[in-house]
C-alpha cells in the first residue's frame, strides 16, 4: 500500500515538473536581434519557429515574423519579445532554446534541440 502511494506521489511530482519545465526558450541575444529587426520592419516582435520536412537530416527549422499569436501556439517571452511555436512543431522542439549567434562565417538564429538525434553541419536541419 505504501509503495503504491509513493508511486502515485512520484508520478504527480514528475507530472508537475513537466508542466513547469519551459516548452521553448528565447535567449536575450536572440530577443535583442528580433527586436531590432521588428523595429526596422515595423512589425510586432514575434518570431515564429516551425519545423518542416526536408533538409539534409529529415527536418528543417524555419524562422519568420508573425503578425499575431495563434490559439494553439506555445509562447516564450524574453525582454518583451515573443517566440511562438505551433503545436505540431512543438513536439519536435520541446525543451529547445533559440539563440542568435555571430561567428566568423556569419550570423544566424541557432536552435539547441535536446530532441535532435543528429543534425547537419549548417545547423538548420536535424533528425529525431
Amino acid at each position: 500500500m505504501i509503495g503504491r502511494i509513493a508511486d502515485s506521489v512520484a508520478s504527480a511530482y514528475l507530472s508537475d515538473m513537466a508542466t513547469l519545465a519551459p516548452e521553448i526558450a528565447l535567449t536575450p541575444s536572440a530577443a535583442a536581434r528580433v527586436a531590432t529587426i521588428a523595429a526596422k520592419q515595423g512589425k510586432p516582435a514575434i518570431l515564429r519557429l516551425s519545423v518542416d520536412g526536408g533538409g539534409c537530416s529529415g527536418f528543417q527549422y524555419k524562422f519568420g515574423f508573425a503578425d499575431a499569436i495563434d490559439s494553439d501556439d506555445a509562447v516564450a517571452e524574453q525582454d518583451g519579445v515573443r517566440l511562438v511555436v505551433d503545436s505540431i512543431s512543438l513536439d519536435l522542439v520541446r525543451g529547445s532554446a533559440v539563440d542568435y549567434v555571430e561567428e566568423l562565417g556569419g550570423a544566424a538564429f541557432k536552435v539547441t534541440n535536446p530532441n535532435a538525434a543528429s543534425g547537419c553541419g549548417c545547423g538548420s536541419s536535424f533528425a529525431v
